[in-house]
C-alpha cells in the first residue's frame, strides 16, 4: 500500500518522466526506482533499497544538498535532465509540501558552477521546411537570442557548419522531424548533441509568432528582421515554449532578438577548424597548442567568449575590421595604458552572467558583492580611456557605465561577509516559479522516508524544511532590521545574565538557568532547596508582601516572585516567569524573524539592482570588446605582429610570415619565416613540393591562419601582409577516417575534396595537402592533377589554392597552366647528411628524402640500408620497375599490328594528335586543358 509521501513522489515523477527527479528529504536529495539505478551508475554512488510493502523493495540513492551542484553537473554533462523537487513547507504533523522548482537541462543551465566561463552554453531549436532550416539559438546565462534561416541547395551543409560553430549543449526539434534532424546532426562537423523532441504544436508558426510578440511585448516582429522568415520564427517560438516549461525565470533575459545571415561572415567548416587547430590541438584535444591559446590573453569571461565568437565567425566587412585594427593599434602603441587596462580588467567578474542572474532573481548576496566590485573596476577602465583617439575606443569609453547608483545601493545594503547562500537548499523555493498545484495530503514528521519510517542517517534529519541565512544586510541600512537585531541582542543579554539576577533577587544560591528544544528556557531549582524553609535574607525580602506568607522556598518563589512550574524532574523543578517568557519569545523567534526580514529587504535590493540590468549588459559588452582588443594588442606586442592591409581585392601577399602556434612551441629554435604570394590573376595555384618534415604543411597552414587572424581584426605574424578578404577557408589536410560510418581514410579525403570543389568560390582560399596519397601511385597522381586542373580552369572556381604534394610530376603543370606556380621547400645536402632549411623558394623539388626521415624516426638500420639499395635500383631504372617496363615493351612489340614509325615523310606529331582528338566527347574543362598542352608543345617549352 502506498504511503502519502510515496504517492506524492510518484505524482511528481509522472509530470517529469524524462528527467531524473531529485526529491528533497531533509539534508539529502533522494532518487528512487529507475532514477536511482541510473544515478547510482552515472554518479558512482551507492545504490540501496527500501521496503514499501511485503516483499517489495524499491531502489534508492541520494546525494547531500550542499554538494548537489557537482552531481548535477556530471549528469548534465552526460546529457541528462534533472528535476529539482524542494520542500516548500516546514515539517510538522502531515505531509511536507513539495514541488519541482526547476528542471535543469544541458541547454538551460544558468548556475556558474555548471558552466564553463569562457564558452557560451547554447540551446538550439531546429525546424525543417521544404527549402531549408530555421535555426534559433539562445544562451540563457547571458540573454543572447538569435535566429537565422539556412536555405538553398547547401542548406544541410550550412546547418552542419552552424552547429559546429555554436556547439550547442542541447538541440530542440519536432518529433515528426526526428529522422531528418538526426541525419543533420550526423553530418560531418555537426557533432553529437543532446536531442530533445517536442510535439508539433511547439513549432506552430501562429503560436510561435504569438509567443514571441508576448515575450517582447510588441505587435509585430518586423523590428527584429524575422517577419519574413517563417522557419526561423517557428524555431524561436519553440525555444521560448521550452523555456516556459523548464526555466521560466530565464525568459526574463530574452528581451531582444537578433536576426543574422551566415553570408555576412567567413565560412569555416569542421574540417578547417580541425586542420587549422583554431580552438584545440588536434594532437591533445586541449586548448594549449591552438590558435585560441596564442591569442587569448583576455582577463574576463566575457572577453574569452567574445574572442571565441570572433574566431568562429571572421568578418567580411573591411570597414568594421579596420575599426578593430585601429583599436588594437592604439593599445599596442601605449604600453603603460595597456598594462593598466589588463590589471583593471582582471578585477571584473562575469558581468554578463551576473546581470542575467540578477534579472532572473537568483543572484546570491556574494554575487551582488562581485557585481559591485566589477562595476567599481569599470569606472577605472573608463578613466583609462578618457584620452582615447580612435573611433572604436571612444565608443567603448562612452558605453562603459559604472552604474554608480547600483554600486552605492549594494555598498550600503549588503554586508561584506554576507553568506554564500540564502537557504540550506540548492535552490530557494521561495523564488522559484510556481506553475503547479501544491500537495495537500497529511504530513509526516520531518526526516522520514517515503514509507514513513525514521531515516537511518542522522544527517538526513532537519528541524526545518528551509533554513534561511542571516547576516546579509549591512547594519544601518534598514532601521526596522536594526531595531529587531537590537531587541534580540538585549533579550540575549537578559537571558545571559538571568541566573545571576535571579540568584541575587531571590536569594536562592543553587538556582540555574537552562534550555532545551522541547521546553525552551527555564529556571531550575533542586528539590532539596525547594523544600527548605526560608532563611533570614529571604524573609527580609517579604516585607510588604500581602497574602499568605510562604513557608518553603517553593512557595516563596511562586507567591513572591511569580515562578510558574514548567517541568517536574526527579530531583528538581523547572520554572518560568512572565518576563522570562517575553524575552524567550524574542530570543527564540529572533533568528527566524531576522532571516525573514533580511530576505525581504534583500529581494527588494536585488529587484532595484535588476532595473539597471540593461545598462549593466551594455557595459559588459563594452568590457568584452575592450578585453579582446587589449588581448590582441598584448599578443602583438609580445610576438612582434604587424597590422595587415585589408581590401576587397583578390590578392594575398605575406612577407616573412610565421605560424603563430609553431613559433611559440619551438624550444631553442628560431622559426624560419617565408613569403607567399597568391592572386586570382597570375598566381592562383601554388604547387608546393619538398621533403617530408621540411615544413610544407606548416607553410600552407601558416598562410590560412594569417588570413583568418586578419579577418578577426588581429595583427599577424609577419613583416608585412596584404589580405584580400576571403569568404571561405577550405582545408584538406592529414589522414582522417570515419570507421563508424564505414568511411576509409581515402574516402574521407575524397569527400572533403569533393566538398571543396562543389562549394569554393573565386574569393575562397583552399589548402590541399597530399591529395591522392591514399591510393595507388598512378590513381593518386591522376586525381591530384585533375583536381589542380579543375581548380584552375572551372569558371565558378578560380580560387586561390595552396597545393602541397609529393607528386613531383605535378610541377609540369606550371608549363601547361598559366596561373600555376611551382615552389619547393629547400634542403642542403652534405654527403649523406640532409639539412632541412624550411625555406620556401621558387621551383619544384625532385626528391622527397623519405628514407632520411625514416632513419630519423628510428627505423632499424637494416631496413634503412635495404631501402637505400632499392631506391638506387629504381632511380637507375633497374629492379622491379625496369623489369615490368621491359615486359610491357616486349608485349607491345609482339602485338599484331605493331610497326615501327616510317623513316621518311613523317607527319607532324601535333597534327596527328590534333586529328586524333574526339572533340565531341570532351568536356569544356578537358578541352581547355588540352589546348594549353598543345600550345606548350607547339612553343617547344
Amino acid at each position: 500500500m502506498e504511503t502519502p509521501a510515496r504517492r506524492q513522489y510518484l505524482q511528481l515523477k509522472r509530470r517529469y518522466p524524462d528527467a531524473i527527479l531529485f526529491y528533497r528529504l531533509g539534508d539529502f536529495y533522494e532518487m528512487f526506482d529507475a532514477d536511482a539505478e541510473l544515478a547510482a551508475r552515472e554518479l558512482d554512488i551507492v545504490l540501496t533499497s527500501r521496503e514499501f510493502g511485503p516483499g517489495q523493495r524499491t531502489p534508492m540513492c541520494g546525494v547531500p544538498y550542499h554538494a548537489v551542484e557537482g552531481y548535477i553537473a556530471k549528469l548534465i554533462a552526460k546529457g541528462y535532465k534533472v528535476a529539482i523537487c524542494e520542500q516548500l513547507s516546514e515539517p510538522g504533523r502531515g505531509l511536507v509540501e513539495r514541488d519541482v522548482v526547476r528542471v535543469v537541462t544541458p541547454g538551460t543551465v544558468v548556475e556558474p558552477g555548471l558552466l564553463e566561463a569562457a564558452r557560451n552554453n547554447y540551446l538550439v531549436a531546429l525546424y525543417a521546411g521544404q527549402h531549408g532550416w530555421g535555426l534559433a539559438c539562445a544562451d540563457v546565462s547571458t540573454g543572447e537570442f538569435a535566429v537565422t534561416e539556412l536555405t538553398g541547395e547547401r542548406a544541410d551543409t550550412l546547418l552542419a557548419q552552424e552547429l559546429d560553430r555554436l556547439a550547442p549543449a542541447e538541440v530542440l526539434a519536432v518529433e515528426a522531424q526526428e529522422e531528418m534532424v538526426r541525419a543533420a546532426l550526423a553530418m560531418p562537423g555537426a557533432g553529437a548533441r543532446h536531442l530533445t523532441l517536442r510535439p508539433a504544436q511547439y513549432f506552430s508558426l501562429a503560436r510561435a509568432e504569438e509567443r514571441l510578440k508576448e515575450q517582447f511585448q510588441v505587435t509585430s516582429l518586423e523590428g527584429y528582421g524575422c517577419a519574413g522568415l517563417p522557419l526561423a520564427v517557428s524555431a524561436a517560438g519553440a525555444l521560448v515554449a521550452y523555456l516556459q516549461e523548464t526555466n521560466l525565470a530565464a525568459l526574463r533575459l530574452l528581451d531582444g532578438l537578433r536576426t543574422y545571415s551566415a553570408s555576412g561572415f567567413m565560412t569555416l567548416d569542421a574540417a578547417t577548424r580541425r586542420n587549422l587547430e583554431i580552438f584545440q590541438s588536434s594532437r591533445t584535444g586541449q586548448v594549449k597548442g591552438s590558435l585560441l591559446w596564442v591569442l587569448d590573453r583576455t582577463r574576463t569571461p566575457m572577453g574569452g567568449r567574445l574572442l571565441r565568437a570572433w574566431l568562429a565567425q571572421p568578418l567580411l566587412d573591411v570597414a568594421a575590421l579596420r575599426r578593430r585594427q585601429d583599436a588594437v593599434a592604439e593599445l599596442l602603441q601605449d604600453t603603460l595604458r595597456r598594462e593598466r587596462l589588463m590589471q583593471a580588467l582582471g578585477q571584473v567578474a562575469d558581468l554578463e552572467r551576473l546581470a542575467g542572474r540578477v534579472r532572473q532573481s537568483i543572484a546570491l548576496p556574494r554575487e551582488l558583492l562581485q557585481l559591485r566590485a566589477s562595476l567599481l573596476a569599470v569606472a577605472g577602465l573608463r578613466d583609462l580611456l578618457r584620452d582615447a583617439r580612435c573611433e572604436e575606443l571612444v565608443r567603448l569609453a562612452r558605453a562603459l557605465d559604472p552604474c554608480e547608483a547600483v554600486c552605492d545601493l549594494i555598498g550600503r545594503a549588503i554586508a561584506d561577509d554576507a553568506p554564500a547562500r540564502l537557504t540550506n537548499s540548492y535552490y530557494d523555493p521561495q523564488l522559484a516559479p510556481r506553475t503547479h498545484a501544491k500537495g495537500s495530503a497529511r504530513r509526516p514528521r520531518a526526516g522520514t522516508l517515503l514509507d514513513g519510517t525514521e531515516e537511518v542517517a542522522a544527517a538526513a534529519k532537519t528541524a526545518r524544511a528551509v533554513e534561511y541565512a542571516t547576516g546579509i544586510i549591512r547594519p544601518g541600512f534598514a532601521p526596522e532590521l536594526d531595531a529587531l537585531v537590537e531587541s534580540a541582542r538585549q533579550a540575549r543579554e537578559y537571558i545571559a545574565g538571568l541566573e545571576a539576577t535571579e540568584r541575587e533577587r531571590t536569594g536562592v544560591r543553587g538556582l540555574k538557568v537552562g534550555y532545551n528544544k522541547v521546553f525552551g528556557y527555564y529556571l531550575e531549582v533542586s528539590r532539596a532547596a525547594l523544600n527548605a524553609p526560608l532563611n533570614e535574607e529571604q524573609r527580609a525580602r517579604l516585607d510588604g508582601f500581602r497574602g499568605a506568607m510562604p513557608q518553603t522556598v517553593e512557595e516563596y518563589l511562586e507567591r513572591r516572585w511569580g515562578y510558574v512550574r514548567k517541568q517536574t524532574l526527579v530531583g528538581a523543578e523547572r520554572f518560568i516567569t512572565q518576563e522570562m517568557k517575553e524575552y524567550e519569545a524574542i530570543v527564540l523567534s529572533a533568528q527566524e524573524r531576522q532571516a525573514a526580514l533580511e530576505r525581504e529587504i534583500y529581494h527588494r535590493v536585488r529587484a532595484e539592482v535588476a532595473e539597471h540590468a540593461p545598462a549593466m549588459l551594455a557595459t559588459a559588452a563594452a568590457v568584452a570588446h575592450l578585453d579582446v582588443y587589449t588581448s590582441l594588442a598584448e599578443v602583438a606586442a609580445r610576438n612582434r605582429y604587424v597590422r595587415p592591409e585589408l581590401d576587397e581585392g583578390d590578392t594575398i601577399s605575406v612577407t616573412a610570415g610565421r605560424h603563430p602556434v609553431v613559433e611559440l612551441t619551438l624550444e631553442g629554435e628560431r622559426f624560419v619565416p617565408n613569403d607567399c604570394y597568391l592572386s586570382n590573376r597570375d598566381a592562383q595555384v601554388l604547387i608546393l613540393t619538398g621533403p617530408n618534415m621540411s615544413g610544407k604543411s606548416t607553410f600552407c597552414r601558416m598562410v590560412a591562419v594569417i588570413v583568418l587572424m586578419a579577418q578577426i581584426g588581429s595583427f599577424v605574424p609577419a613583416d608585412a601582409a596584404h589580405i584580400g578578404l576571403v569568404d571561405h577557408i577550405f582545408t584538406r589536410i592529414g589522414a582522417q577516417d570515419d570507421l563508424a560510418a564505414g568511411a576509409s581514410t581515402f574516402l574521407v579525403e575524397m569527400q572533403e575534396t569533393a566538398n571543396i570543389l562543389a562549394n569554393a568560390t573565386p574569393r575562397s582560399l583552399v589548402v590541399l595537402d597530399e591529395v591522392g596519397r591514399g591510393t595507388s601511385t598512378y590513381d593518386g597522381m591522376a586525381i591530384a592533377r585533375a583536381v589542380v586542373e579543375h581548380l584552375h580552369n572551372a569558371p565558378h572556381l578560380g580560387c586561390k589554392t595552396l597545393f602541397a604534394t609529393h607528386y613531383h610530376e605535378l610541377t609540369e603543370l606550371e608549363k601547361l597552366l598559366p596561373r600555376v606556380k611551382n615552389f619547393r621547400v629547400d634542403v642542403l645536402e652534405e654527403g649523406d647528411r640532409v639539412v632541412f632549411l624550411h625555406k620556401v623558394v621558387p621551383g619544384g623539388a625532385d626528391r622527397s628524402y623519405g628514407i632520411h626521415v625514416a632513419r630519423l624516426a628510428g627505423l632499424p638500420r637494416a631496413v634503412v640500408r635495404r631501402a637505400q639499395e632499392l631506391l638506387s635500383e629504381l632511380e637507375r631504372g633497374d629492379g622491379l620497375i625496369s623489369a615490368r617496363r621491359l615486359r610491357e615493351r616486349r608485349t607491345r612489340a609482339e602485338a599484331p599490328g605493331y610497326a615501327m614509325l616510317p623513316l621518311f615523310a613523317p607527319s607532324h606529331p601535333l597534327v596527328d594528335e590534333l586529328a586524333a582528338l574526339d572533340v565531341d566527347a570532351m568536356t569544356p574543362l578537358e578541352a581547355i586543358t588540352k589546348l594549353y598542352e598543345l600550345r606548350r608543345k607547339a612553343r617547344g617549352t
